[in-house]
Parts: C-alpha cells; structure tokens; sequence
C-alpha cells in the first residue's frame, strides 16, 4: 500500500510525523501547510473504472449501448449484481494492498451515468442524430459514426436545474459499506464534469427555450450550484477524496476540435473560459479538507479506441494556474498521443500530477525501470522550471495508469484481462514504493 506520508494525506498526525522527520534545512523551505497542499494523497493511485466481473456484465447483457447508456430503469437483479460485484472488488483491493479504494464504477454503465439526469431540470434524449445533434466535426460523434452508430443518447436542460436529491450519495454509500470507518478516507469516488453534456452538443442547444435560460452562463451558474451541493453532501457522508473526469479539455488540444468550433462559429478561448470558470464556481466552497482532483485523458473506448490526440501544451497553463484543482491525472504512457512533460513546466507551487504511465490500452506489463526512468524526466522538467531539486520536484509527483481499465460496461483495452489489471495496479504500487518508499 502506498499512502503519502505513511498514512492518507489529511491524516493530520502522519503529516506531522512525516514533517519531523524532515532535515532541518527542508523545514525552513516548506510550511507544514505548504506540504499539505504539494503532496498528492496516494503515490500509487489508479483513475476509478475497473473492468467489469463477467457476472455484471452478464446481468446487464440486455443494456444496449449507446442508446441506453441514461437509463435509470434498472431491474432488482442488475442491482443485486452491482451490490455483488462492488463487495468483491473491494476486497480484491484491500487483498491486494491497491490504493484508493474504489467501487470500479460498478453501479454505472458508463462513467458519467447516473448524475444529470438525476438533477431536476435535465431530460434524457436517447437517440440524438450524429452528426445533425452534435457539435462539427465533434472527435467523439465523428468517431462512433465510423463505427456505424448513427445515433447518440445526450441529457438536455429543459427547465430549472435544481439539486433536489443526491445522483451520488447512493453510490458513495454501497462502497462504504463494505469498508470499516478508518478506511473511508482511503477510498476515492469519481463524478463526471460539468461540461460534459453542454461540450457535445450543436451550439444553442444543451438548454432548450423552454428552461428559462438565456446563457450558457446561466446554466452554467446553476448547474455548479448543484455540483457544490453533491460535493458537500457527498463529505457530510464521510467521503473525502473525490476525482472530477473532464476527459474533452483534452479536445481543446486537437486541431479536430478547433476547427469544427470554428465552422460553428464557436470562439474556443471563450469556451474554453466557461468552463474552467465552472470548475471553479463548484469547487469554491468545498470543505477544506476534501481533496478534489481532475482527471484528463483523450478516451479509452472498447478496443483501446481514444478519441484525440495532442499535447497538453495548449492548455497547460490555464489548466494548472486557472483552474483550483490539487491534483491532476494526466495521461503520459504514450507520446504520439498524449505528447511529452515538457508543459508541465507550468506547474505553479501548491499542485500536483498522477502521472498516467502504465497503459489501460495494451496488456503490456510495463517495464519497471523504464517508468522509474520516465517519473525522473518529468520531476527534471518540473525542477528546471521551478529552480528546485529533482528530489523537491518528485514531491510532486506521483504515478497511476494512464486511464480508467472500463469507461463503460462495454469497453476495455484489447487484451486487457481481468488479472493483467490487477497485475497493472501491483506493478504501479510496487514502481510507488520504490520511487518514494
């Protein structure tokens, strides 16, 4: 198990054992409050979805993709096997000493159901036409339609939105329940972004006129509230580690993207704005002891299908200064994909990166000294920016696989076994421990 320091992050007594255990020297550099807010939670972390047990899959086998992806009429016994499953691979994580504690996503069938359409205000459309109902040229839409789909669900803003009830609370809780109260703290639960319906669809239409909004900012403004409310409800319950998925800030990357918001007449700085803006309005009064992370990536479909590809060059900056995050979970075990660490020279004092280098993508088992080798380069890039030492820049690091194992009931790497992803998640604990022991 790999906790940073000895024990969770907000743990507040392993933070002062961990503080005087520092060399003098190191103590007039950094705070105590400094440390606390550098340091990411686990050195060996993973991005939430697992692959699904062959029994769940068998019980949603009548769930079709994409059409159904919102559905919330669920039988007693795809819930009985989603209850089922998340014991069992909660126990296959403690059994395994794999950090933090997840419930795989299990009680979803992709990795961003079950929370819009939860919210007043928002209607699920099932069967929106690609590429009439989308954004031009959208990477997602244009992909799926190479692969035949000619229709894609979406949930669309149709009047007030309003946070009348949990859409996570639930979940939160049949994970908890299978860990004992000192564990709580060592589980992270994941949440899809706020932009994630408004970013796919055609301009002018993730709200309707019938909503009563008149801006996106509007909806925006609304739609955080809510966020704020789940965060807030989802801490009351004991949950303390939470990852945001905002996989399409990554589309602002590909030129794909860009210029089919140009053929839209999108101007992508402003968009791009509203929604770190949004990130920001839900993350503004959270309790000051939940960690709250974002996590990019450029898809991880069935097959190994990703969506995009580019650098995070053009975004760095705004993503790791604009936005107030602690932590991001970037995607790096592939260059031509996801491009080098050079923008993380961009990384002001006071965050941190999971660095993504073990693939979801391929059943490779990844050569420990080559991702020692790689964990050095990226700490060098950040030490030559910031005018510290590579040790002081490892500090700010930590290591995970590059994506979630199952972005949805039906998706997995090519290969990808059930025991080659638990053998993945012992190799990123195992490369932690000796990184950072």
């Amino acid at each position: 198990m790999i906790l940073y320091p000895k024990g969770f992050l907000v743990g507040y007594s392993s933070v002062i054992e961990f503080y005087n255990c520092l060399g003098t020297w190191k103590r007039l550099r950094y705070s105590l409050f400094e440390i606390l807010k550098m340091a990411p939670p686990f050195r060996a972390d993973h991005v939430g979805s697992l692959l699904r047990p062959s029994s769940l899959l068998e019980a949603r086998s009548s769930l079709s993709s994409p059409s159904q992806m919102y559905s919330l009429d669920v039988s007693q016994s795809i819930k009985d096997a989603e209850t089922q499953a998340i014991r069992e691979v909660v126990q296959e994580q403690l059994k395994r000493g794999i950090r933090p504690i997840t419930d795989g996503e299990y009680a979803r069938h992709i990795y961003y159901g079950g929370f819009f359409e939860k919210l007043t205000g928002f209607e699920v459309r099932p069967d929106l036409p690609i590429p009439d109902a989308f954004r031009s040229d959208f990477p997602t839409t244009t992909g799926l339609a190479r692969m035949g789909a000619k229709t894609r669900a979406a949930v669309i803003c149709t009047g007030k939105i309003e946070y009348k009830e949990s859409p996570y609370l639930s979940e939160w809780l049949a994970l908890r329940e299978n860990l004992p109260r000192e564990l709580w703290r060592e589980a992270k639960f994941t949440i899809p972004s706020p932009n994630y319906q408004h970013i796919q669809l055609r301009p002018g239409t993730a709200w309707t006129q019938e909503s009563g909004y008149g801006s996106d900012q509007e909806y925006f403004d609304d739609l955080a509230k809510c966020y704020a409310a789940e965060l807030q409800t989802l801490y009351d319950a004991g949950l303390r580690n939470i990852q945001v998925d905002d996989p399409h800030l990554t589309y602002f990357c590909s030129s794909q993207f860009l210029e089919g918001c140009k053929k839209d007449g999108t101007d992508t700085d402003e968009l791009l704005d509203l929604y770190t803006r949004t990130h920001n309005q839900l993350l503004a009064n959270k309790p000051a002891d939940l960690h709250v992370g974002m996590h990019l990536c450029r898809g991880n479909m069935s097959g190994s299908t990703h969506w995009v590809s580019g650098s995070y060059e053009k975004i760095a900056y705004k993503l790791f200064n604009e936005t107030d995050y602690q932590t991001y979970y970037l995607e790096f075990d592939d260059v031509e994909r996801a491009g080098g660490f050079e923008p993380l020279r961009f990384l002001p004092k006071g965050k941190n990166v999971v660095l993504g280098l073990v693939s979801t993508k391929t059943p490779k088992l990844e050569d420990p000294s080559e991702i020692k080798k790689k964990i050095s380069a990226a700490a060098a890039v950040i030490a030559s920016a910031k005018g510290i030492s590579q040790d002081e820049a490892k500090e700010l690091l930590a290591l995970s696989p590059q994506c979630g194992f199952s972005s949805s009931s039906l998706a997995g790497g090519k290969g990808v076994t059930m025991e080659r992803m638990w053998e993945k998640l012992q190799l990123v604990r195992n490369i932690a421990n000796e990184v950072w022991g």
